[in-house]
């Protein structure tokens, strides 16, 4: 398994994008086009069963609302026939004593009796068992209490209020629906009370309520304390399919019927099969109408989506496959371009650059991106070159200058030595001491072993400078360094503060006054060393430091002209900024009148130093 595993990782490493990219569009189309048709059938099997669940709960509601108006019609027709007192009267009184008078009866009072029957078509038979002695049976309506099975059954009418239907009655109980109703309590002359009976048969109590074999649900009426008793149509679809289970799938639902849950569904399996049932409680009957369907019959149509939903799904699946394929060509025939330009510039072609073909405001997609950045890239490195032939030819430039300076050097410096030597015979220490400064000042801007000194060096050249200048021009200039030792050996680039000390003195000393200049260093979040020069000389004036702050920015493209305003300082910030990126460079901050201040900015790690 691992040896199997580790080839197919080697084989997908080895594959070529394209294929890759084949096999996860694959995947991503498949997987989730399988879910999504099964979620679908699923969703379409809980909406059904739902509408289902309505269908029946309303169905079976409206049995409900059937049943009952019903067994209204019979309580109504059992009160207009108590309403025949005359009737009532006279087979509770001596029948055999007068035969005229059973005559009469015979003809109004019972043929009323039989009139009130005969109009109401749900009713069958309307008996009255009546314990008198002189009672004639000569007509079906009309019996002798003893007739009347159960004898204690006026016991239960009592307790139930004198009434009660019976969904199997005693007699014909199989096929019959009967209404009992006391009539008359016991007497002086009744042991036992009156009992009337009004008899319906199920096939026209309950015709047209059961469909014969239409509809999704079977319709039951159940008795309430007998699972084995019950009311159906044996016509119905649905206990022809069940056949022998029939039995078990109603004592199954009658076990789970309850009053307080009668709006909650059932769902009872029997054998391979689920069923559902509905139902509602029938108080006067004390029974229950139910409504049963099998969940296979519910679902058949969802099941039978199953195969038209995969074969749509197949061909959807099949376009948009064949769709990926044709895109995923095109777009790596466009990599492979790139690729092409790529190995061209490995072999120095620099100008291999992409044809995107984009008009000028097209963005393109994210491959033309990569080709304008690619080639954006390329004019970038060519730039960099340039710059970096640039850097090399100033560098060649300032040593040719260098040797060209050095070429009389020895001359110079044993000139500028016997004129020493002459003024300290003389007794002129003054001019020694001039002549010592200038003599610094040009060994160390003429010898340049390194592009870097130590910020010692860079600070002892600047000393001559002042010395020097204060005996040239008599000046009072007070230079005020006071670093720490680990600063002095720093590593600066060379002349780098010169130029700025020189504009200081030239700009900022009044006419036969003083001047102070002050340099400090400082690092600004452990990533840049700055060294700030500055004097409490005449200041710039705020026009003039805007124009100069604008070209250090790199906000402004008009050059600073030195010798308008005497401030060299746009060739060192250039300088510094090609050797060591946009952070670093000059800064002037200047107050008029008041003092003039600027910062050099440079790498703090040594490391990051270079040279001119």
């Amino acid at each position: 398994m691992t040896y199997l595993l580790t080839k197919v990782k080697k084989l997908y490493r080895n594959s070529r994008i394209s294929k890759k990219l084949f096999l996860a569009f694959s995947m991503m189309i498949v997987i989730p086009g399988i879910l999504v048709s099964l979620l679908f059938i699923r969703t379409q099997e809980n909406q059904l069963y739902k509408d289902a669940m309505a269908t029946g709960s309303s169905h079976v509601s409206r049995l409900n609302e059937q049943l009952r108006s019903r067994l209204g019609i019979i309580e109504s027709a059992s009160s207009t026939a108590l309403n025949q007192k005359a009737f009532v009267d006279f087979i509770h009184s001596n029948m055999r004593g007068d035969g005229l008078r059973l005559v009469k009866f015979r003809q109004n009072q019972f043929e009323q009796m039989h009139n009130i029957i005969q109009s109401h078509e749900m009713i069958s038979e309307l008996s009255f068992y009546v314990d008198n002695p002189n009672l004639f049976e000569i007509w079906p309506e009309i019996y002798h209490y003893d007739k009347f099975w159960p004898q204690n059954y006026w016991v239960t009418l009592r307790e139930e209020g004198g009434a009660a239907h019976r969904l199997f009655a005693f007699k014909n109980g199989e096929h019959t629906l009967s209404y009992y109703r006391l009539v008359r309590l016991q007497g002086q002359q009744q042991k036992l009370p009156t009992i009337m009976e009004v008899r319906t048969p199920h096939s026209v109590f309950f015709s047209d309520l059961f469909e014969e074999n239409g509809g999704d649900f079977f319709s039951v009426v159940m008795d309430g304390s007998n699972p084995a008793r019950n009311v159906y149509n044996p016509r119905h679809v649905f206990p022809q399919t069940a056949g022998n289970e029939l039995n078990e799938i109603l004592g199954s639902i009658h076990q789970r019927l309850d009053v307080l849950q009668q709006n909650s569904p059932i769902k009872v399996s029997v054998g391979d099969h689920t069923y559902y049932a509905l139902y509602r409680y029938i108080a006067p009957l004390n029974a229950y109408v139910v409504d049963i369907a099998s969940h296979q019959d519910l679902m058949k149509g969802p099941r039978n989506w199953y195969l038209l939903v995969v074969a749509i799904t197949l061909c959807v699946l099949l376009l948009l496959l064949l769709l990926v394929s044709h895109t995923t060509r095109r777009i790596f025939r466009r990599l492979d371009r790139v690729l092409i330009s790529m190995r061209k510039v490995r072999q120095g072609q620099l100008d291999a650059k992409i044809n995107t073909g984009l008009g000028e405001n097209e963005p393109g997609d994210e491959i033309d991106e990569v080709a304008v950045s690619y080639n954006s890239m390329l004019d970038e490195i060519k730039q960099l070159m340039t710059q970096v032939v640039d850097k090399q030819l100033i560098a060649k430039n300032a040593q040719l200058h260098s040797l060209h300076s050095q070429i009389n050097s020895h001359f110079l410096y044993n000139a500028l030595e016997s004129i020493r030597m002459l003024a300290e015979v003389q007794r002129q220490p003054a001019i020694a001491d001039a002549l010592v400064s200038l003599g610094s000042q040009l060994r160390y801007s003429m010898q340049w072993r390194s592009d870097t000194v130590a910020l010692s060096e860079e600070l002892s050249n600047i000393h001559s400078y002042v010395r020097f200048i204060n005996f040239m021009e008599g000046g009072n200039i007070v230079l005020t360094a006071d670093l720490p030792q680990e600063v002095l050996r720093y590593t600066i680039p060379k002349m780098c503060m010169q130029p700025i000390v020189e504009n200081a003195v030239h700009h900022a000393v009044p006419s036969g006054g003083s001047v102070d200049i002050q340099i400090t260093v400082s690092v600004e979040n452990n990533s840049l060393l700055l060294i700030k020069i500055r004097d409490d000389g005449a200041g710039v004036d705020s026009e003039m430091l805007a124009s100069l702050q604008a070209v250090l920015r790199g906000e402004s493209d008009k050059p600073i002209v030195t010798s308008k305003n005497g401030l060299g300082l746009e060739n060192v910030h250039k300088r510094l900024q090609l050797h060591y990126g946009q952070g670093c460079g000059l800064w002037i901050d200047s107050v008029q009148g008041d003092y003039t201040c600027v910062t050099i900015r440079l790498p703090w790690e040594n490391v990051n130093l270079g040279g001119w």
